[in-house]
């Protein structure tokens, strides 16, 4: 693995007031970096008190619409590239940062007293380290008005893309998400940002940061919850949840009562079996309480809680993944195909990760904290692109020209 890349950064918008900015831990000294305008990596110390300008320019200037910016990627764990278009981020630095550099104060979508509160900014995120470039396109906290698509080439020759949305993209999500509300009635509506001096939509939260802007979500998975707890208790039987299910037989599950969900761990633990027991699910021998609408969203929370148990490491994001998906009660084995997610007819599901999926022009995009868990061999919904062996990696911006497919944008 080189100890460097050379990352093109490709303006599709329809502007030449467009920004980059790339941010990271420099490997192996772990301290803080951002490239400057002329790409060097540049690690700023630790200010005397907090909320400090940056001392030099780090914004990236991307040129004319179709042009394309080489840079060098250094090593950067953590790594994010942003980008902003009409207006320049602005980046503040704090005490106390990694290795003895500042704290990186970044760009906030949930303060409203930020400076970039009203910019148009996005960012995909990326690990460039000495096993592979990991790199992925994140909606975990909000959708922007600016897309982003990733493309890698290894040196093989193979080309991994990852489409992102067209430059209509946030409208169509907004679109998707007034319509659901109008459908149930819960605030998916109130997740959409809009511009102060355009107007129109900037961007639309995740429903974890829904109490932000008043859309609340309290109460909204709980009768999911409790059919699960329904549906894998012992005894009884009969009851359909989600049509998908059969009543009887392992993979798709028995029917009300008497059922056994089943988590592949897809690691040392393998399968692990799990079964009601009082007010607790019990899976792997690792136990369970009822989680929240809170804990689902965030995924890290009660029930979700990491903790020195590997085998319940290995369990919380496949369970967290199945009821975000809405499908705990309509199938059994747990990670499930794509074509059960978002389908539950009785219960609720994240319609906002839902409509990401369907916005996005490849289905593709990290959409919640477990939207890699996938079945073994089964179709990636992540987003990402990754190799040991990267030649070439392309950051495109503005979403105009946008395709699926496995080709080079150039």
């Amino acid at each position: 693995m080189p100890s460097s890349l050379t990352l093109h950064l490709l303006n599709n918008t329809t502007t030449p007031h467009v920004w980059a900015y790339i941010t990271g831990l420099s490997l192996p000294s772990n301290r803080r970096i951002l490239l400057t305008s002329t790409g060097d990596p540049y690690s700023p110390p630790s200010p005397s008190s907090i909320l400090q300008p940056l001392p030099i320019s780090v914004s990236i200037p991307l040129g004319p619409p179709g042009t394309l910016t080489p840079l060098t990627l250094p090593q950067i764990a953590g790594g994010r590239i942003w980008f902003s278009v009409h207006k320049q981020l602005t980046f503040l630095l704090n005490p106390g940062g990694p290795a003895g550099s500042a704290a990186l104060v970044e760009p906030s979508v949930l303060n409203p007293s930020d400076p970039n509160a009203d910019v148009d900014f996005s960012f995909c995120e990326f690990t460039l380290n000495n096993d592979q470039l990991f790199a992925n396109i994140s909606y975990v906290d909000f959708v922007p008005r600016l897309p982003i698509a990733l493309t890698l080439q290894r040196v093989n020759g193979e080309v991994q893309h990852v489409s992102g949305m067209g430059a209509d993209g946030l409208e169509r999500v907004c679109e998707g998400l007034r319509a659901q509300s109008e459908r149930d009635g819960m605030p998916w509506d109130k997740l959409i940002l809009m511009g102060k001096e355009d107007g129109k939509p900037l961007r639309v939260l995740a429903p974890t940061h829904g109490g932000a802007v008043g859309a609340g979500f309290e109460g909204y998975f709980e009768p999911l919850v409790e059919r699960a707890w329904e549906r894998y208790r012992g005894g009884g039987g009969g009851r359909r949840f989600g049509g998908l299910l059969h009543g009887h037989g392992h993979r798709h599950g028995e029917a009300n009562g008497g059922g056994t969900l089943r988590i592949n761990t897809q690691a040392g633990p393998g399968v692990v079996d799990g079964r009601v027991d009082g007010e607790e699910l019990v899976v792997g021998g690792e136990k369970f309480c009822k989680p929240t609408t809170a804990d689902i969203l965030g995924c890290n929370s009660g029930p979700f809680t990491t903790g020195p148990s590997l085998v319940r490491n290995a369990i919380i994001p496949r369970l967290a993944a199945a009821f975000q998906r809405g499908c705990i009660c309509d199938v059994a084995e747990h990670p499930s195909q794509p074509q059960t997610f978002y389908k539950c007819e009785g219960g609720p599901t994240n319609h906002y990760s839902r409509i990401v999926h369907e916005c996005n022009l490849d289905g593709k995009g990290y959409a919640f904290a477990y939207d890699d868990v996938q079945p073994d061999g089964g179709e990636d919904q992540s987003g990402k692109v990754n190799a040991g062996d990267p030649k070439v990696f392309i950051v495109a911006v503005g979403g105009v020209g946008a395709y699926v497919g496995d080709r080079m944008p150039y």
